[in-house]
């Protein structure tokens, strides 16, 4: 069993994240930031593990920027710092590939005994090659993703080709690594040569999405080609027209995430399509709802101090039917209202109520039409509300429960015609 420990990070609009720590096979203790959705059971989201590439760490812009958009898009994310790296415990010049591949292992195993094991690995650069011989010690997951990744570890070589007199001969030697040194010893190369093959990636049997930016100047997109080509289907390619190594732009990062979380729906349990939960641009008092515009249709952010969640119409009344609309958000408070009502007044009351059901339809009728309805003439709002109560109730219990519904204080709102005072602010 793998020792972990977690705790709340920071809580906010999109996602919560909290910091995850766990031992690796050496008894390291790594740093880890998961990335939750938003609302839900925990218990059924779908969790993924993030490879971040070649000596850069957990909290590089794109892993940390598409880590957040996965989240927001109901997928689970944890990125993590490789032995010595970041937060992490360890020396990184006693690492190699194949520590970090036991690395991911590790993390793997945190996230399973915590919540879940990860159903997706995502790997950015060498990262994605260490996903890539990671997964076949996994298998619960059941798609991949790499992102300027080479198809083997043998392809950061290059990078060490100034030093590789000195390691051979010393067993040690400083290399500069973009803007930093670090020590790499003997073992870090004979471990590449040890890794040079990719014939590991042709018996995954595991969905497969290659992202590569054919203007990558750190890792060809001829890496790709061999993934692509070493892979079985389904497999799949998406090009990252004008994207750097780094993906430093936030559009491409966000683009990235976008299209894993659509193509992983295929292969995950996940609604990918459903509008991201958003985050609300201002501060909001307790007590106040804020609503913004979330595009030039009518898609819209919904916000309290610690909620949010959006609003759309139906595609044929030009929406995206990414949320309910403002009538069933009207009905679903009532609903609610109501069932909250239900059960505070039954425990009360000690009522044996199980559970309850609230069915709630808006329309607009004659008022010669509604029977319950005191006005005779013109057209009348009607609220219809059916209420499914179980439990070994008698019929006074039931009665008493269908008059109580009225009580809800929402209910009591609609009834007294309340005044709405509207201001234009700046």
């Amino acid at each position: 069993m793998v020792a972990s420990r977690h705790q709340p990070f920071a809580r906010g609009a999109v996602n919560t994240r909290i910091k995850l720590e766990f031992a690796n096979d050496q008894g390291q203790t790594l740093s880890g930031l998961l990335e939750l959705p938003e609302g839900g059971d925990p218990g059924r989201w779908q969790y993924a593990l993030f490879a971040h590439c070649f000596t850069c760490g957990k909290d590089i812009a794109a892993a940390s920027r598409i880590s957040r958009a996965l989240a927001a898009r109901g997928i689970a994310v944890l990125r993590f710092d490789f032995t010595g790296l970041g937060g992490s415990d360890g020396d990184f010049a006693n690492t190699n590939f194949s520590s970090n591949v036991a690395d991911l292992l590790a993390a793997a195993a945190a996230l399973g005994q915590e919540y879940r094991p990860p159903s997706l690995l995502i790997g950015h650069s060498l990262g994605g090659a260490a996903v890539l011989a990671a997964a076949h010690a996994l298998p619960e997951v059941k798609a991949l993703a790499t992102i300027g990744a080479p198809a083997t570890a043998e392809h950061v070589r290059h990078l060490l080709a100034d030093a590789e007199a000195d390691l051979r001969g010393q067993g040690h030697a400083r290399v500069r690594i973009g803007p930093r040194e670090f020590t790499i010893q003997r073992q870090f190369l004979d471990d590449l040569e040890a890794n040079a093959s990719e014939a590991h990636i042709g018996k995954l049997r595991r969905a497969l999405l290659v992202f590569h930016s054919p203007v990558d100047e750190v890792v060809p997109i001829a890496e790709a080609a061999r993934i692509y080509n070493a892979a079985l289907h389904p497999k799949s390619f998406i090009s990252l027209d004008k994207a750097d190594h780094l993906l430093s732009r936030a559009a491409d990062a966000e683009y990235v995430a976008t299209a894993l979380a659509a193509w992983a729906s295929r292969y995950l349990d996940i609604d990918a399509l459903a509008a991201p939960v958003p985050k609300a641009p201002v501060a909001v008092a307790e007590g106040d709802v804020l609503v913004t515009e979330l595009d030039r249709g009518f898609l819209r952010g919904l916000f309290t101090s610690r909620h949010a969640l959006v609003a759309d119409e139906p595609v044929a009344q030009g929406g995206g039917d990414k949320g309910p609309n403002p009538y069933d958000l009207l009905l679903m408070g009532l609903g609610a209202c109501t069932s909250m009502t239900l059960r505070l007044y039954a425990r009360r009351k000690g009522y044996p109520l199980d559970d309850v059901q609230v069915w709630l339809q808006h329309d607009r009728v004659h008022a010669e039409d509604c029977a319950e309805c005191d006005r005779k003439d013109g057209h009348i709002e009607r609220i219809t509300r059916r209420i499914r109560l179980s439990g070994a109730l008698d019929p006074d219990q039931r009665a008493d429960l269908l008059r109580v519904a009225d009580r809800c204080p929402v209910h009591r709102t609609l009834e007294s015609d309340p005044v709405i005072l509207t201001r234009e602010v700046d």
